[in-house]
């Protein structure tokens, strides 16, 4: 992990705003039910730090907990004037900060390694054969 890569991520408008530090520990892509509502799209692409890699967090924010489709407790932070879902925590992942990859705006940012519930993943929308596929959330 390179821990001198800085990373910004914001809302739309810009006034929430995190600020991260290396490498992310997984990219993964959801295509469950409660992903395609929160974002409005087929699919959520997040990027899992360590609480201890997150050097900021400014800004306004709301906070919404929703039950993933695996049941999970998910703790969303979210711009209180634009919208945008930023950040999320979840009970079975103590210890992480995820973040949307959108946010950070980077072409370059790692890409996914995985895709998880694909068992409610629109049919029509083709997937890299060499990313990872699970039907539901692996273990």
């Amino acid at each position: 992990m390179s821990q001198s890569i800085e990373r910004l991520a914001q809302c739309a408008c810009g006034q929430l705003k995190v600020r991260v530090v290396g490498d992310p520990q997984l990219v993964s892509s959801c295509h469950c039910r409660a992903c395609q509502r929160r974002t409005g799209t087929l699919f959520g692409t997040q990027a899992f730090f360590k609480r201890e890699q997150t050097l900021a967090v400014e800004g306004a924010h709301k906070t919404f907990t929703r039950r993933a489709d695996s049941g999970t407790a998910v703790v969303h932070q979210f711009c209180p004037e634009c919208g945008t879902t930023l950040l999320w925590e979840r009970a079975s992942l103590p210890g992480m900060v995820t973040l949307a990859v959108g946010a950070f705006a980077d072409p370059d940012f790692p890409p996914p390694v995985r895709t998880v519930w694909t068992e409610s993943k629109h049919q029509w929308l083709p997937f890299p054969a060499h990313i990872r596929q699970y039907p539901q959330a692996p273990d």
